[in-house]
């Protein structure tokens, strides 16, 4: 897909007046990757044959099977979108009391937290990585403490494997946030692996969409029967209701969207690479601007492309937040301000600033910058010369 034609200035007539330049198109943070229309329409026409819309259609159990092979995992349920798997994810595991979580993430993290009467615990994140750092979780463990809820920010992995020795001595559950994580692997080993659950995002803004949606990666067969009965409002059976329920199902449109998106990820995903290598190509001489680092060992799937723009650059992150604005170029400040920042948590002891530093001093030096498969590499290149 293109954004513009030609050089990206299209003439067009006004009020009888000589040819005018028209303004750029936006180009926002991201853009949905969309399949080619024809290749859909098969799918719609089933769907029309088949009047079967939702409740586990056939669309819907083909695509759990073959996300989980595609993902390297075993057991998967989907959902109508990430929220919703989070919040039943947290009832599956029957999680109480106090969640310890990061303040530098989406407001759906913590805000699965209160739709379960749940008190959201904010620790501070490691600088490198922007994911929860272990030795700050230990330090915020209470008697009331019953889970860990970690977001593998930007995609790039947390330190599992220090979370998983905390929740061990601890005997705390942990529900990890792979909203950004589709498709991430670590040594060859797929990162949704990790904890009691892990939710994924099918979301439009994400690297894999369903339209909308999302799925909880189980670790067996019990607890996915358990998530099936909760995302379909605890029926069991036609007359038998064993949960207290929600309706969290995934639709046919939806499912039959992600079949198509699996024949064209691979694609998707190279274009990502291709235009994150490029702002990296630009970048890499402007020490002021820091630019994600991708650990050794990790399969990565860009994306995001976020800059943190130092004190000692010539002009501040919201300075160049509005000059890209200025242009028609939309940036967002992911993740700015905080989720401690909002009314329903700045009255928590764990949301003051002096107990979340590097959090508070990351999410004032964030910048994201477009990156979809549609971008153009010249357009990565303009929006770097607005940047120095």
């Amino acid at each position: 897909m293109k954004l513009d034609e030609g050089n990206g200035n299209l003439l067009q007539h006004t009020h009888g007046n000589p040819m005018t330049e028209a303004p750029p198109k936006p180009i926002y943070v991201t853009e949905p990757f969309l399949p080619p229309l024809e290749e859909f329409l098969p799918s719609l026409q089933k769907i029309w044959e088949s009047r079967l819309l939702t409740n586990g259609g056939p669309f819907h159990g083909q695509l759990e099977q073959e996300l989980a092979q595609t993902l390297g995992v075993e057991h998967l349920s989907l959902f109508a979108n990430g929220t919703l798997a989070l919040i039943t994810a947290l009832q599956a595991l029957r999680i109480a009391g106090e969640v310890i979580t990061t303040p530098y993430s989406f407001v759906a993290t913590a805000h699965s937290l209160l739709w379960n009467g749940l008190k959201p615990v904010f620790v501070d994140i490691d600088p490198h990585t922007r994911n929860l750092d272990p030795a700050r979780i230990e330090e915020a463990i209470t008697p009331a403490t019953s889970a860990i809820m970690p977001v593998h920010c930007y995609g790039i992995p947390c330190d599992t494997a220090g979370i998983e020795r905390v929740a061990d001595t601890y005997g705390l559950k942990v529900i990890y946030d792979a909203a950004h994580a589709f498709g991430v692997r670590r040594h060859g080993k797929s990162i949704l692996l990790n904890g009691d659950l892990t939710v994924l995002s099918f979301h439009a803004t994400k690297v894999y969409n369903t339209f909308e949606g999302g799925a909880i990666i189980c670790p067996d067969a019990k607890i996915k029967h358990r998530i099936d009965f909760l995302k379909n409002f605890g029926f069991a059976d036609e007359v038998t209701v064993v949960a207290p329920g929600i309706n969290g199902k995934m639709n046919e449109f939806s499912a039959a969207l992600g079949l198509l998106q699996l024949k064209h990820i691979n694609a998707a995903l190279a274009a990502r690479k291709a235009i994150f290598e490029k702002y990296l190509e630009n970048l890499k001489d402007v020490p002021t601007l820091e630019t994600l680092h991708i650990p050794e060992g990790v399969t990565w799937n860009y994306a995001y492309c976020p800059i943190f723009v130092k004190p000692e650059h010539p002009a501040t992150r919201d300075e160049l937040y509005n000059r890209l604005k200025a242009q028609n170029i939309h940036p967002r400040r992911y993740f700015y301000p905080l989720i401690s920042e909002f009314p329903m948590y700045r009255g928590l002891h764990s949301a003051r600033r002096r107990n979340l530093q590097v959090a508070s001093r990351i999410s004032e030096e964030v910048l994201c910058l477009p990156i979809f498969p549609g971008l153009p590499l010249e357009k990565a290149d303009a929006i770097c010369g607005m940047l120095t």
